[in-house]
């Protein structure tokens, strides 16, 4: 019962998307600019530098707590169980009539409490594939490639990977429409509209 509980106050966190407060608190619907969609990338084309780093700061902090509070309540399956449960709810929000970002900094920010050196390198790396291509769909994909091995390579084994895999499987299959576009080179880069 414990776990249910974590899974469900995990979900919840997940379920604050900063991609639609930050914007509405500047009066901004996102659902209703660029893609719609209510993610870092849309909100720096639609609203600027600060707001989407207020929501990378955010979406990040939500899988850092959901993460811990797993962890630290019933050990470290849980707690990649809760970093997978906060994913689904910025994903599906429950507050948001679970229309919802693609979750790869909710993923990255569970990944900084779980095995804190490899979060560190994946979100750097992120950084680092979005200042190279000026594409954070490109940076989400590697980052999402590489979740599994790298929690395998910090010594992580068992259940817990398998919910490394879900949160991976969930982010790619969100980005799926970017997928389709990189292919077809078609895909917008940060700056575009």
């Amino acid at each position: 019962m414990e776990a249910v509980i974590a899974f469900v106050l995990a979900y919840l966190v997940g379920s604050i998307d900063f991609g639609v407060i930050v914007p509405r608190a500047m009066g901004i619907d996102i659902y209703e600019h660029g893609s719609g969609n209510p993610g870092t990338s849309n909100v720096f084309r639609t609203v600027g530098k600060r707001a989407a780093a207020l929501v990378l700061i955010g979406d990040l902090l939500k899988g850092v707590v959901a993460a811990a509070l797993g962890a630290l309540w019933l050990g470290e399956v849980a707690g990649f169980a809760c970093g997978f449960a906060a994913v689904l709810g910025h994903v599906f929000p429950v507050w948001h009539r679970f229309r919802g970002g693609r979750g790869v900094a909710t993923a990255i920010g569970a990944a900084l409490w779980l095995a804190p050196p490899f979060g560190l390198v994946l979100a750097i790396g992120w950084g680092g594939v979005v200042a190279v291509t000026k594409t954070a769909s490109v940076a989400s994909i590697v980052a999402m490639v590489l979740y599994v091995p790298g929690f395998a390579v910090t010594g992580h084994r068992g259940a817990s990977l398998w919910w490394a895999a879900a949160t991976a499987v969930l982010v790619l299959a969100r980005h799926a429409s970017n997928i389709r576009r990189i292919v077809r080179r078609q895909e917008r880069t940060v700056t575009q509209a």
